[in-house]
């Protein structure tokens, strides 16, 4: 009686281990290839200052954006999280106020007829352009990047969710219906979940945008952040403390991304290996 348990927990136990191994490989090829290809990109870098013999007042080389960020990274470190945390205060922002609407949006096609144009006039309007007004509207403190970052992030989210939020097959509308759900359910149930992984198609667009807000901010009326970093540099043609800000601003922009990557894994797991179908 004990021989076919053993024998059908045998290939079990070879499946899980080979799970266990492809998961270990996959998780393995997500740091790696990332990072070789940071390095990738740091070596041509290099190679092209000692190949172009490029100055270093135009294009400073790894070392000596090392050496310009050792200088004091305690005051760019700072200036780094006041950046981030301008972009993630107007990303959050940008969710709790993009999701809702286009959850209006999508129940109604009068409200979507109503409300889109003006989205798209807002967001045809070119940011750089708005963000001297912020500045006088809001003074020089946090707030105007906040705003920036809201403005450049809002329209992707809106634009995703409301797309997610229509994906959901006709058949599982119906299949709620006969089950007597009512409609708050049958958007917990069944409009949410489909509509995740759009959603996050529109969260890791906006992202990489709302870092790029928060810096347009900072260039025109900033006292700190990266941004104002940037503007100092260049104003005393410091082009290593420059590229120090740029480095830190497109480490950010990838960490932030890769986050969002790890959270939707973590939400969605079927949306994965649907796509790699």
């Amino acid at each position: 009686m004990t021989t076919p348990t053993i024998a059908t927990s045998i290939p079990r136990r070879d499946n899980d281990r080979a799970a266990n191994r492809e998961r270990l490989r996959s998780m393995l090829r997500s740091i790696l290839l990332p990072l070789l290809g940071v390095l990738i990109i740091f070596g041509v870098w290099w190679l092209s200052i000692i190949g172009f013999q490029i100055e270093k007042f135009l294009l400073p080389s790894p070392a000596d954006v090392w050496n310009a960020f050792m200088m004091n990274p305690q005051f760019i470190m700072l200036q780094t999280w006041v950046t981030l945390a301008e972009t993630l205060q107007g990303f959050i922002l940008a969710i709790v106020l993009a999701v809702p609407l286009a959850t209006v949006i999508a129940s109604s096609k009068i409200i979507e007829q109503m409300i889109y144009p003006l989205l798209l006039a807002i967001n045809a309007a070119p940011k750089v352009a708005i963000a001297p007004l912020l500045v006088v509207w809001m003074g020089f403190g946090q707030e105007p990047k906040v705003v920036m970052v809201v403005l450049l992030c809002f329209f992707p989210i809106i634009l995703a969710t409301t797309t997610g939020l229509r994906s959901t097959p006709s058949e599982f509308i119906e299949l709620a219906k006969s089950l007597g759900s009512n409609s708050v359910q049958t958007f917990l149930k069944f409009r949410a979940p489909f509509a995740l992984e759009q959603v996050f198609v529109g969260l890791k667009t906006a992202i990489s945008l709302a870092v790029i807000g928060a810096v347009i901010a900072e260039f025109v009326g900033a006292n700190q952040g990266l941004g104002y970093l940037i503007v100092q540099s260049g104003a005393s043609a410091n082009t290593s403390l420059a590229f120090v800000a740029i480095v830190l601003l497109a480490f950010i922009s990838m960490a932030l991304f890769y986050l969002l990557v790890l959270i939707e894994k973590l939400l969605i797991p079927w949306a994965e290996s649907q796509r790699a179908k």
